[in-house]
């Protein structure tokens, strides 16, 4: 079969191609930038931005399924960039999907398209959409993942959105970076009473999700035009977590605390002071943040269990092994 990953270049995307190649697929990747990881794997590659429409549709053409995981992440920015790539993207790559005669299209999505500040404790995908944002990366997605859905058509176009929460592992270029940098700076706190549990997911299990969804996805499937929430299955204590990611390169656990109403006035705060003189780097705390640190999320995956068979077949011990390897290390440490 011949694919299509857009965003073939990122964390999530480099381990979807891989697991695409094992075994046997033919891939094209979209991205804007050169990987040699990806030429390695013998990878077609287009170099091209997914806001170009017509560089877009050259891409899907001759494809059978697209897997688009092209996105901008983060929790601050311009509308403006999060809105052209996440939503206008998102689009460019639906109208193509039509004009090529594409069967199959999955869409990488996120949990917080469902997220309003407060606690999710074992939601399921009837979670509806909320009514305020507090950053442009959920909102954006949410517009995206509802055209997605919207344009599955049970016949010529089949379509479905994963929603993967938190994904780690090796070679991960966001979250355990982060988390590290800021604890060795001094400038990690505990936000909250560190009792709130969360979800989040192993890059080899998140990227397995999206074949299994591919390969369910076809006439009568209970697959089409549905969202699924995909995670480890076991929630844990989110500072635990942190804690434990941060002992694998010799940190000691995190100390110092700050209540989540304050951590959220600072948010605020900070966001005003950032967005009047349109500072572009991100803010040490906003809203969207202090309320990911302090609040319960984790999800049911009975949907995603039933539908197309996901089971994450890494466990969080053996990721955090590891993990582990690669951050001592500093190569690729990955069965896959």
């Amino acid at each position: 079969m011949k694919v299509l990953v857009t965003g073939a270049g990122g964390f999530l995307g480099q381990y979807l191609v891989a697991q695409l190649v094992a075994r046997g697929d033919r891939v094209r990747g979209l991205a804007r930038g050169s990987y040699p990881a990806l030429e390695r794997l013998g990878v077609e590659s287009v170099r091209a931005d997914i806001r170009d429409r017509q560089a877009v549709q050259a891409a899907v053409s001759g494809v059978e399924v697209v897997y688009h995981t092209a996105a901008v992440p983060g929790v601050w920015g311009a509308w403006e960039l999060f809105h052209s790539v996440n939503v206008r993207g998102t689009e460019n790559v639906i109208a193509a999907c039509r004009a090529c005669g594409v069967r199959k299209l999955v869409f990488t999505s996120s949990p917080s398209v469902t997220f309003d500040g407060t606690d999710q404790c074992g939601v399921d995908e009837s979670a509806p959409y909320p009514q305020r944002w507090l950053c442009h990366y959920p909102h954006t997605k949410a517009l995206a993942e509802q055209a997605v859905l919207a344009a599955n058509d049970g016949r010529d176009l089949l379509t479905c959105a994963l929603r993967p929460h938190l994904i780690w592992g090796p070679r991960d270029p966001h979250l355990v970076p982060r988390l590290i940098d800021r604890a060795r700076r001094g400038r990690l706190r505990q936000v909250g009473d560190g009792n709130n549990l969360i979800d989040m997911v192993y890059v080899e299990n998140a990227a397995r999700a999206h074949l299994l969804a591919a390969d369910a996805l076809g006439d009568q499937s209970p697959v089409a035009g549905r969202a699924y929430f995909i995670t480890q299955g076991e929630p844990v204590r989110c500072w635990d977590w942190i804690n434990a990611i941060l002992g694998l390169v010799g940190l000691p656990p995190v100390r110092r605390r700050i209540s989540a109403r304050l951590a959220r006035c600072a948010g605020a705060l900070l966001e005003t002071a950032y967005r009047l003189p349109r500072i572009e780097r991100e803010p040490l705390m906003t809203r969207f943040l202090a309320a990911q640190l302090a609040t319960s999320h984790y999800f049911n995956i009975e949907r995603a269990r039933r539908d197309f068979g996901y089971q994450p077949l890494v466990s969080t011990d053996e990721g955090m092994r590891r993990l582990g390897a690669w951050l001592t290390a500093g190569d690729e440490v990955t069965s896959s």
